[in-house]
């Protein structure tokens, strides 16, 4: 009997995402042009979106298209004119929200497999049935539905796919139906434009009674005198503290969705299709992502009874992000969810590149972000598990030969990357494991108010999975980055060391001249020559080595 697979489902907001997100392990893809679909900032023309099908069909893997608006009365008459395209494009699945454009397509074209949009909202079995009697194939369930519920329906509805959100941004209200955007920046939040007004900073300010409006500076001086309190009209004397510092509040900031840790879950009652939010986001994000969830996805299949998620959540912590939380997993969202300090997405590694090119002695990469002296770059294959490290000290300009020591993503820059600097690597390897549209990442340098915010976010998420109060050291580490807050100092740090014996990381980077020469690294070098390439030491053997261990 073969077994019932999950399928991974990545977001692709372009061609070249698209690819990328298949290569990096996708089963299946979902796009959408600007005009018929809930993604205004859709960058795919319709050529791209028939090659990109035929990309996916290529590889044996599934693409279905986006047409879940909401039709007005002016959108009915593209509808046949879409349904024909569609038909010559032939998807694997139409994604569609509306009744009355599921009925239309499903009485014109009958042939094409019809799945309902989160969009739907549809959060029960009883609605589950109604779709399957209505004909559907596969149901999207909204994202506020939580783990016991989802087995319920799984096993009330047994005949017809269902497919659950596992990672990517949340909205802070009921999916898809925040009026902010509209209001705060007329961008339909409902039509893939949002302006993403929940995450804005937000300051107090006073109405005097002459009419006359004062900013409200809260300072150590007065941060004493007077407390904000919302009361909502039917709890009278139930006081909601508002508290805002100098920066402002985000009270409205939802964390992003990340159900890596309880995956084992969705794949044991057979959530037919698993999908990752983020057409809008970054190539690095779809190749990135893809790639963890096809590790965990095919890790679970072969030994699910020694699964562990946190093989997998290093790498997820590679792409940036406002802290991950489990969101409505176990029920209703607590305050572990939500980031109340600050909005932006961080990571320890940010985007380097991707390869355009591998010819018979080099990679040809072209840089998305700065690259510096002394920058450790990882290359992350969409084939082999392992990725090999290269610590860069100037970068060799494809077109001209001309060696640079900085080269800046915004001017598009190919640079030439020579198998001859990756000296302990099999050049067969490189060229069959890291093909085009391999990506590169690189260190990022962060400020302290980063470190510890990352840490904050850490612990929280622990708290989440392990469904415990934790106050210690929540409070430690929320006490932690109060204080990078307030020394609001913005010198960077990298996570390992630059250059110099004594900056060296000890984890043998390729390329890295003086770990691979330095006697102090001799034992070092012994044990990770008996690893896979690209493989580190860990903080705890670099100590017992007694090596110069990054913090």
């Amino acid at each position: 009997m073969t077994q019932h697979r999950s399928e991974l489902l990545m977001p692709a907001g372009n061609l070249r995402k698209l690819k990328m997100a298949i290569l990096y392990g996708a089963d299946a893809v979902y796009l959408g042009t600007p005009d018929m679909s809930l993604r205004t900032k859709s960058e795919f023309s319709l050529d791209d979106v028939i090659e990109g099908v035929n990309f996916c069909h290529a590889h044996g893997r599934r693409a279905y298209l986006t047409l879940n608006l909401f039709s007005h009365n002016k959108d009915i008459p593209k509808l046949d004119e879409y349904i024909d395209t569609v038909r010559t494009v032939k998807p694997d699945g139409l994604i569609i929200a509306d009744p009355g454009v599921f009925q239309y397509v499903r009485t014109r074209a009958p042939e094409l497999p019809l799945h309902i949009s989160t969009q739907a909202n549809v959060a029960s079995w009883l609605s589950v049935q109604f779709w399957e009697q209505q004909g559907a194939e596969l149901v999207v369930m909204a994202r506020e539905v939580s783990f016991p519920e989802m087995e319920e329906i799984r096993e009330m509805c047994p005949d017809i796919k269902i497919e659950a959100f596992i990672h990517g941004a949340m909205c802070m209200t009921y999916s898809g139906r925040c009026l902010l955007s509209n209001f705060m920046a007329e961008r339909g939040a409902n039509q893939g434009n949002c302006a993403n007004s929940c995450r804005w900073n937000y300051k107090f300010h006073l109405r005097l009674k002459d009419g006359t409006i004062q900013e409200l500076n809260i300072d150590e001086d007065n941060l004493d005198m007077f407390e904000f309190l919302l009361e909502e009209g039917v709890r009278p004397g139930e006081f909601l503290p508002i508290q805002e510092d100098e920066r402002g509040s985000y009270i409205l900031n939802s964390k992003d969705l990340c159900l890596m840790p309880k995956l084992d879950d969705y794949l044991r009652i057979g959530v037919d299709s698993l999908k990752v939010e983020g057409r809008g986001k970054s190539e690095y994000y779809a190749a990135v992502v893809a790639r963890a969830y096809r590790m965990a996805i095919d890790d679970y299949y072969e030994d699910p009874d020694n699964w562990d998620a946190s093989n997998y959540m290093a790498e997820l912590e590679t792409v940036g992000n406002r802290g991950y939380t489990l969101a409505f997993h176990k029920g209703r969202l607590t305050n572990l969810a939500h980031g109340y300090e600050q909005t932006q997405a961080l990571a320890q590694w940010e985007y380097a590149g991707y390869v355009t090119d591998v010819k018979d002695d080099a990679f040809y990469v072209e840089v998305k972000n700065k690259l510096e002296p002394g920058d450790v770059i990882e290359i992350v294959s969409p084939i082999a598990r392992n990725t090999i490290l290269l610590r860069g000290y100037d970068y060799e300009v494809a077109a001209t030969g001309e060696h640079k020591e900085v080269v800046h993503g915004s001017t598009k820059t190919i640079i030439r990357l020579p198998f001859s600097l990756f000296e302990h690597e099999n050049i067969d390897d490189l060229r069959s494991n890291f093909p085009p549209y391999t990506v590169l990442r690189k260190e990022r340098a962060l400020t302290e108010e980063q470190w510890k915010r990352l840490q904050l976010d850490k612990t929280a998420q622990a708290m989440e999975i392990k469904d415990t109060v934790g106050e210690t050291a929540y409070k430690r580490r929320r006490d932690a980055l109060v204080e990078a807050i307030e020394a609001d100092t913005n010198t960077r740090r990298f996570k390992t060391n630059r250059a110099g014996t004594e900056g060296c990381c000890g984890k043998g980077c390729n390329g890295c001249m003086i770990f691979w020469q330095d006697d102090m690294y001799a034992k070092a070098r012994d044990i990770l020559l008996q690893r896979k390439q690209g493989e580190q030491l860990s903080r705890a053997e670099a100590a017992e080595l007694k090596l110069p261990a990054a913090e």
